[in-house]
């Protein structure tokens, strides 16, 4: 009922004048902070808080986050669904609300609530079901640190340096979830021709975009800047998809047929880099944990080998682990696009020697 966070505004915030004009705010699409995705879930909770607000405070009108009303409007609102670790029958998701004034960049109202996870809809956007790789990166983080500050601290200042940016991709991947890939393109190719541009969901942006528009080598291109940046960050989530149960790829090449240029292309920036990397297998909640270890490792050693194959160096400078499914992202166990993220490879980056 976002009462609270009602509550704050209200305190915090002028009463409704009719001689002043409206006051602005953009919203960042929210994040489902379990996956880093924007899901079903986070539409829903855009929808509930603009329409509780347009109600509540008439003041305010909600703009959409693009680049020109960032500078029209007054205050920016984000907003993320996380998981509460509990180790009961029910599980608990904490949903976080911020609203930060642009020109100061502090965060003038914040508020968490604590709800079920039940019936929540985590199906993610087209843009987030299609990415290659866990979308996980320092603009991210950035994010999810803004929602969670104390009214009267500044926003994350990574995130807030990239706001603008951030607005192209957002609009950008609204175009390539409408299917309009060729704008789409344009759109991402706009944000990365800035310095605070060069993001990972802009990079994802312009390898999809590609791929459906069958500009396969511009495609790999961009998989190995997505693959830099993953490295520069000293982490990268590949949604490699196995056969349940072995070591073999998905078998519709529709989903495993880029595969081979994935690997290629990590093996190349791997070498580029001079970094050693440990690769991390996972599986998604079903069967026994021995078993799921196992198949986790093999997992692991299996994409070893493949990058042996194109970079013989690799091999002594890479280590294997299986993770089972103990670091599930999704967890539902139904083996399916639905849980893909929980049968990712991880590439971490450690010290050699």
């Amino acid at each position: 009922k976002l009462p609270a966070f009602l509550a704050k505004i209200e305190s915090t915030l002028a009463q409704p004048d009719a001689s002043v004009p409206k006051r602005s705010i953009v919203l960042d699409p929210m994040l489902d902070m379990i996956t880093g995705q924007q899901t079903e879930t986070t539409k829903l909770l855009e929808r509930r808080v603009t329409q509780r607000m347009g109600l509540r405070f008439p003041q305010f009108e909600f703009l959409p986050f693009q680049s020109a009303n960032l500078t029209r409007a007054q205050y920016l609102m984000t907003g993320t669904v996380s998981r509460v670790p509990s180790d009961g029958p029910r599980h608990l998701v904490r949903i976080s609300l911020a609203l930060t004034n642009l020109k100061t960049t502090l965060v003038v109202a914040q508020a968490s609530a604590l709800a079920l996870e039940e019936n929540l809809d985590g199906t993610p956007s087209p843009y987030y079901k299609d990415s290659p790789v866990l979308i996980k990166d320092k603009v991210v983080e950035g994010y999810a640190k803004t929602t969670a500050a104390a009214p009267g601290q500044h926003a994350d200042p990574y995130y807030m340096e990239r706001i603008a940016a951030s607005s192209v991709i957002s609009e950008a991947t609204t175009l390539y979830n409408a299917e309009r890939y060729q704008d789409a393109l344009g759109q991402y190719k706009t944000a990365l021709a800035t310095p605070q541009g060069q993001q990972l969901r802009a990079e994802s942006g312009v390898y999809l975009t590609n791929m459906k528009l069958g500009h396969v080598s511009e495609a790999e291109q961009a998989f190995g800047r997505i693959v830099a940046l993953g490295i520069a960050y000293n982490e990268l989530g590949v949604k490699f998809l196995f056969n349940p149960g072995s070591t073999e790829f998905w078998s519709d090449p529709k989903i495993s047929g880029a595969y081979g240029m994935w690997l290629r292309q990590i093996a190349r920036e791997m070498v580029a880099a001079g970094r050693c990397t440990k690769i991390v297998g996972h599986t998604s909640k079903t069967g026994p944990a021995a078993i799921n270890d196992a198949i986790s490792l093999k997992r692991a050693t299996y994409i070893r080998q493949r990058l042996a194959a194109e970079q013989p160096v690799l091999a002594t400078r890479t280590q294997v682990e299986g993770m089972g499914f103990r670091q599930n992202i999704v967890g539902s166990g139904t083996d399916n696009a639905f849980d893909v993220l929980d049968r990712r490879v991880e590439f971490k980056i450690v010290p050699c020697g």
